[in-house]
């Protein structure tokens, strides 16, 4: 009897939180792909914000049409198809959004995927981090047999 109240407690909970959140399924076929400017690093940390200043971007860039209900494992596995050296398994891509700002743009961590390996991010979307259209992607790809740079492991505590 205990666990039907908790049951319905918590499903209660997360219908609060899908009201506040609201994130509605989008239909591909009638919906007009997004362009993601996508810029990528090997050297497992993100590019400087400053490398986005005054309209440059890196050179490194990769320009992916999708929705804003694609997933980070979904993003991992288009930049694969272009960069064969990714697939191997273990490889870490950490993403992050970089956003016009008053002092012209910055990056925000939003997750990290492994390939080969299920975690956590892998069906985060860009919507539910808040992405916006003219938003670009920065990932940080390192390779399997180094580990990537101390702020983006998991502290832990």
């Amino acid at each position: 009897e205990q666990k039907g109240k908790t049951m319905a407690l918590e499903s209660r909970i997360t219908q609060e939180e899908i009201k506040k959140e609201p994130e509605k399924p989008i239909d591909r076929e009638k919906t007009c792909p997004l362009l993601l400017r996508v810029f990528t690093t090997n050297s497992g940390r993100h590019h400087r914000a400053d490398e986005f200043a005054r309209g440059n971007v890196p050179s490194s860039e990769l320009q992916i049409y999708t929705w804003m209900d694609a997933t980070l494992k979904e993003l991992t596995s288009l930049v694969k198809e272009v960069y064969p050296e990714a697939r191997k398994k273990g490889t870490h891509f950490s993403f992050a959004i970089v956003f016009p700002d008053p002092r012209g743009k910055a990056l925000k961590d939003i997750g990290s995927t492994v390939s080969g390996r299920k975690g956590a991010d892998d069906s985060m979307t860009l919507q539910s981090q808040r992405f916006q259209i003219g938003d670009y992607l920065d990932i940080a790809i390192t390779p399997p047999n180094r580990a990537p740079p101390l702020s983006t492991r998991m502290r832990p505590f």
